[in-house]
């Protein structure tokens, strides 16, 4: 039995300057987060033997005290290099890749477990655990903005999708800067303090004469009750953040080249049947919902910027999102039944998707130009939720669960503190606009979606 988990990112370097760090395992916890610290024993080649901590809470000090030394099993210098870990009853193969590139290269970390308890143990295995990891590989190995190169100013970059995309800029030469409420001191890019609501000293970047595009992704996360006042929190937190933005663009002589707006599927609240596209209209929903997302996308009116993009994103599958956590664990434990009816619609986009959007919404994909206006961020292929709950199980290898009644899903979302229209209401949403164009979805169908990117 096996558990195999793959990682990978385009970093715009070639083969030599990545293997300088990537080559050397005594380097991994410079930038790799799954280690605390490796030694190796001899010159790096085929046969040596060292030791790693992870990081990780309870294995680290475990795996420190009883853990043989680990096999350096295969060394091409400036491609592949491979760790052989032998664990009880089976052994852990991390394997990384350096493939060459249009304009650069693709690392890639492999991670395989066998034995029979590889599931378990999988968790606790130094792994790439998002892609600021690969963002600390490629500064380290000397990648960094050319004086020209484009500044994407990301509000709300501290969140998930945030960080993702200002990792994946970095990896590809450009300059993210943060806009953020409490500057993190570890954070691997430049990040400058903002209250989400004026027009500041952060401004002065916006004004700067630099190449500069927008990425607004601020607002506060939707887990939560429906109350009147989290619903204004929501709203809130999404306006008065994209108005001071809107105010910023403002002091500019020339305006942006381009600027892309974050919004939701979820204005069309419940749609029920009916295929959701850019042109579908826009209806009074629930308040949690089109009533956060309408007035969030009409703040964004007025903006100083040549090329305006507002995409409306469904669910984003990231093995990091709490949403992903929170379905991979409930069906882990038995409880991956259909919620309510189970004929809700689920629409969802994998995070590589999203990023490829994203960036060709901020004008560097030199294949794809996004017209201006709504483009909705979804897989062409949604499912219902029964179907959701069906693959989850499928991909975490678990039997068939009793489902979980809308009664039910209302009173533990009480407990939970969350939404219950969540999980009982959906949409079927596509984007026209993206196939007329031909963009090509590297994960159009769930199951493939699902086993990139869980622990299976």
């Amino acid at each position: 039995m096996a558990s195999t988990t793959t990682y990978a990112q385009f970093i715009a370097l070639d083969a030599s300057a990545l293997w300088q760090v990537l080559g050397d395992p005594s380097r991994l916890p410079e930038w790799h987060s799954g280690y605390r610290s490796v030694t190796v024993d001899d010159a790096i080649a085929v046969g040596a033997e060292g030791s790693y901590v992870q990081t990780h809470r309870v294995a680290g000090p475990l795996h420190r005290r009883f853990a043989p030394p680990f096999t350096i099993t295969a060394h091409a210098p400036g491609h592949h290099l491979q760790l052989t870990q032998k664990e009880p009853m089976g052994a852990t193969v991390i394997d990384f890749h350096v493939t060459p590139a249009d304009g650069g290269c693709v690392v890639t970390e492999k991670v395989t477990v066998t034995g029979p308890a590889s599931r378990t143990l999988r968790s606790a295995v130094p792994h790439v655990t998002d892609r600021l990891d690969f963002a600390r590989l490629a500064r380290l190995a000397g990648l960094a903005p050319a004086a020209d190169a484009l500044c994407v100013v990301l509000a709300g970059g501290s969140g998930a999708l945030g960080q993702h995309l200002a990792a994946d800029l970095a990896c590809r030469g450009h300059r993210p800067i943060i806009l953020t409420r409490s500057v993190n001191s570890a954070s691997p890019f430049e990040q400058l303090e903002w209250d989400g609501r004026t027009v500041g000293d952060w401004a002065d970047i916006l004004v700067s004469g630099r190449p500069v595009a927008v990425a607004n992704l601020a607002g506060k996360l939707v887990d939560c009750r429906p109350t009147e006042r989290n619903i204004a929190l929501l709203r809130d937190s999404r306006v008065d953040a994209t108005r001071a933005l809107v105010a910023a663009s403002k002091l500019r002589d020339t305006p942006f080249a381009h600027w892309l707006q974050a919004s939701t599927t979820a204005i069309w609240s419940d749609a029920g049947e009916q295929w959701c596209t850019e042109t579908t209209p826009v209806l009074e929903g629930l308040p949690q919902m089109t009533g956060v997302a309408r007035p969030w996308e009409e703040a964004v009116s007025g903006a100083h910027t040549e090329h305006l993009v507002v995409l409306r994103t469904s669910i984003v599958l990231d093995n990091q999102a709490p949403a992903m956590k929170r379905l991979a664990d409930l069906t882990r434990v038995g409880l991956g039944g259909r919620v309510g009816s189970g004929r809700q619609w689920f629409s969802w986009i994998h995070v590589d998707d999203w990023l490829a959007i994203a960036r060709a919404a901020l004008g560097l994909d030199p294949e794809i130009t996004i017209p201006d206006g709504v483009v909705v961020g979804a897989s062409p292929h949604p499912v219902r939720n029964a179907e959701l709950m069906a693959a989850l199980r499928r991909t975490l290898h678990r039997p068939p669960a009793p489902p979980t009644p809308a009664p039910l899903l209302r009173l533990g979302a009480v407990a939970l503190r969350t939404d219950p229209a969540l999980g009982l209401t959906g949409r079927r949403a596509r984007s026209q606009v993206l196939d007329d164009l031909g963009f090509e979805f590297r994960f159009s169908h769930l199951d493939d979606a699902l086993a990139d990117l869980l622990v299976n």
